[in-house]
């Protein structure tokens, strides 16, 4: 597929000719695999950054993350769960706040673990979601400020994403 609106480029199941092409794949991109496609989703946005490892943890926190990492790059993905954790943190009384660096490390697992031992199961992972969402949400409005042609994708985004992760 190859939107008009989308500056990447040509793509086959989300996967940019480019990002396939670095990945060893040499064919035409609308004929990619899907387990090619797959094994580059795992490698970049699951294994890469650690969510599995996150997963273990926190499932449904880890599929958020990785979704955003897709759209948005695991770093940004990352950096908005240190964020939020950091503001969740009741001025550091839970556990100290993160640096956000983007890279899921052992400080952001152990905050991790401090928050839904402070906050409770499932309602403090609800939040959490929320305040994921809430950061992606304002990255893509201001995307779309700042390039009209992104308004599209906004306005899905919000119709059929905001409030189904709670």
């Amino acid at each position: 597929m190859n939107h008009p609106a989308d500056r990447g480029g040509p793509t086959c199941f989300g996967i940019t000719e480019a990002v396939a092409r670095a990945h060893g794949y040499a064919g035409a991109i609308r004929k990619l695999p899907r387990e090619d496609a797959v094994a580059i989703y795992r490698r970049l946005y699951w294994v890469r950054p650690r969510y599995d490892q996150l997963a273990r943890l926190a499932p449904r926190v880890a599929e958020e993350l990785f979704d955003t990492g897709v759209n948005m790059g695991p770093a940004v993905a990352t950096t908005f769960l240190q964020r939020a954790l950091t503001a969740l943190n009741r001025n550091g009384k839970d556990y100290p706040d993160l640096t956000p660096d983007g890279r899921l490390g052992p400080q952001t697992l152990a905050a991790l673990q401090a928050f839904f031992q402070a906050r409770g199961r499932p309602g403090g992972e609800t939040v959490l979601l929320r305040a994921l969402e809430a950061l992606q949400g304002e990255r893509y409005l201001r995307l779309a400020e700042r390039r009209p042609a992104n308004e599209a994708f906004l306005y899905g985004w919000l119709a059929n994403r905001i409030g189904s992760a709670g």
